[in-house]
């Protein structure tokens, strides 16, 4: 496995992450506890070092399953986990007062067994707090060694350099895949001119580029899918054109449309690692071959000029929801 730096402070991960969430949360019922461990550990053995989690996966029973699942293995594993979302009334609630953040490290720490977290990330803005006293917590927490990194996820611009001027920040974790490439207009250059490395979550457009899921899919219940607009039969039917393009190069390069979306994100930045998510072997061993998948100059012109007039249909997220990412 190919390996790439993640910000200035001597982060070095796997070029493939795994994103862990799925696992016990979000998409559908959790998976079996034991078959997940089996599943992490198999991604260590097929060379990923990085793991990403968060508190309010479940919540709590996610990094509890990361946390036995790597136990056996030291800090040459990177577990990246999120702070700053709690629960009240059965609703997420934005909570990144430092005393919060103190409370939540204590307890991502205990449920991951290790002495420290390697990447800390702010899982969504709090705009009831400043930015400066949220990163000066995370550097005092860097400076007791309950910290190594720290990440923000779903910030924009002003606030990613208020936290960075505070505490440097290493990567930031948000959305991004041929499917949502709205992180490019803005956020890239900005990453790029900081030194801040980027750890998109849902490469696969939440399984959409992978080309199995068509305007017949009946999602579950708890799959939150069934709620997004992007995953509403009409969108699904309008944006076939993606899957079309996709599956034209995979079958060019002999590999499949989850390898090729994969490896045109790895194309994109030096400094870019993607963690697919999934709850199947062979799936992550699908993901994890998109790192040997060799886009070529004239490959990605040719999807960029594609995909250029392809319009996509659908809102990523419900209005509500959209709204309550606070940049």
């Amino acid at each position: 496995m190919k390996t790439r730096k993640l910000g200035n402070g001597g982060l070095e991960v796997s070029a493939v992450g795994l994103g862990c969430m799925g696992m016990s949360f979000g998409y559908g019922p959790a998976a079996d506890k034991n078959d997940m461990i089996k599943l992490i550990r198999s991604a260590v053995e097929n060379g990923v070092s990085l793991f990403d989690t968060a508190e309010v996966y479940g919540p709590f029973v996610n990094e509890e399953l990361v946390g036995e699942a790597l136990k056996p293995f030291g800090h040459e594993i990177k577990i990246a986990s999120k702070f700053g979302i709690k629960i009240e009334d059965g609703k997420q609630v934005m909570d990144s007062h430092p005393d919060h953040i103190r409370k939540s490290i204590e307890g991502s720490l205990k449920r991951l067994q290790r002495d420290s977290i390697d990447l800390y990330y702010q899982h969504r803005v709090d705009v009831n707090i400043p930015m400066e006293d949220v990163a000066g917590t995370i550097k005092d927490l860097i400076q007791e060694g309950k910290v190594k990194h720290f990440g923000m996820c779903e910030a924009g611009v002003e606030s990613i350099r208020k936290a960075h001027a505070v505490q440097p920040l290493s990567a930031l974790q948000s959305e991004y895949s041929l499917w949502w490439r709205e992180p490019e207009q803005e956020i890239f250059p900005v990453l790029e001119e900081l030194g801040i490395g980027f750890v998109p979550f849902s490469p696969l457009g939440k399984g959409f580029l992978t080309g199995k899921i068509t305007e017949d899919t009946k999602f579950d219940k708890s799959d939150v899918r069934g709620n997004f607009p992007r995953f509403q039969k009409e969108a699904i039917e309008a944006n076939q054109a993606l899957i079309d393009l996709v599956n034209k190069i995979a079958k060019d390069k002999d590999a499949t449309p989850a390898q090729v979306a994969i490896a045109w994100v790895l194309a994109q930045k030096s400094w870019i690692v993607p963690i697919p998510g999934t709850t199947k072997l062979h799936r992550l061993e699908e993901n994890i071959g998109g790192v040997k998948v060799d886009l070529s100059a004239g490959d990605l012109k040719e999807i960029e000029d594609t995909a250029a007039r392809i319009k996509i249909v659908g809102d990523r997220y419900p209005a509500a929801m959209q709204k309550s990412i606070n940049r």
